[in-house]
């Protein structure tokens, strides 16, 4: 459920995650998106503004306030600072042709069958364990959560890969599709096209820093790109210091950097 308002030149808008709502794994409870005019040039304004229409409106504290912004433009993030947002997420794209498919000894690396729903399930949740310590803390309804909306994953298109060695799963990325059109959700965010969306990629500690999850990735991109994908794009947490560093190599590049407070009460 949402709701909008004008604030200003701005919109200011609401959105409620009840029990339930996926949302809420990587989400506050309820959310204060504002949406600041086109090329605006006065970032402090609009933020003051905001933080004295949420001083009116006491929300809980499983909330937050939330704004886009293009990744590659510095001329907000002063004011942003300023006003006790922190840079908690990126979308970030990659559009290169795929290059050869890499290969690790001892690892096969394949589509996951329904046989393979429980393991790329725990390992699913166990991001949650190490994403909660950079960015949402991690909830205790995760795997009720999680768990239905990875069957439909599995059921649907199946975009999930894994990597296994010696019949154990030791990575698993899970993928979709997502179509940018006029009037669309996506075309807010993205250029017209269908995308490949990589949702969760994951790595067992142990299997980590052996090249498992490049290999892994190669084969996605090659198989969207292939499939007619315009590009691949997918979310990761700056301070997070494996994601952080392993996108940027695989080709991903910031295009919006979502700012944040939590809980909305301590904008400023």
């Amino acid at each position: 459920m949402s709701h909008e308002e004008r604030l200003g030149e701005a919109v200011l808008r609401r959105h409620d995650y009840g029990p339930g709502s996926v949302e809420r794994l990587w989400s506050a409870a309820e959310v204060w998106q504002l949406f600041p005019p086109d090329k605006t040039t006065d970032m402090d304004a609009h933020l003051r503004a905001w933080c004295d229409r949420m001083a009116k409106l006491a929300p809980p504290a499983d909330s937050a306030c939330m704004v886009n912004w293009p990744s590659h433009d510095a001329h907000a993030i002063r004011a942003f600072l300023d006003h006790g947002f922190v840079p908690i997420s990126i979308l970030a794209t990659r559009t290169s042709p795929p290059g050869e498919v890499v290969t690790v000894d001892g690892v096969t690396i394949r589509r996951a069958r329904e046989a393979d729903f429980e393991a790329v399930l725990g390992m699913a949740i166990s991001t949650f364990d190490y994403t909660g310590l950079v960015s949402s803390p991690k909830r205790p309804e995760t795997e009720e959560l999680l768990r239905p909306q990875l069957k439909r994953q599995f059921e649907g298109d199946q975009l999930v890969w894994i990597a296994e060695r010696g019949g154990e799963v030791i990575a698993a990325a899970e993928c979709g599709w997502v179509e940018s059109e006029p009037d669309s959700w996506a075309a807010e965010l993205l250029p017209h096209g269908r995308w490949g969306y990589v949702n969760n990629v994951v790595t067992a500690p142990g299997a980590r820093g052996g090249g498992l999850g490049q290999a892994l990735m190669s084969l996605v991109h090659n198989e969207f790109h292939h499939a007619g994908a315009v590009g691949t794009y997918l979310y990761y947490n700056p301070p997070n210091p494996l994601a952080s560093v392993f996108w940027p190599r695989q080709g991903y590049r910031p295009l919006w950097t979502i700012w944040e407070v939590r809980p909305a009460s301590a904008i400023r």
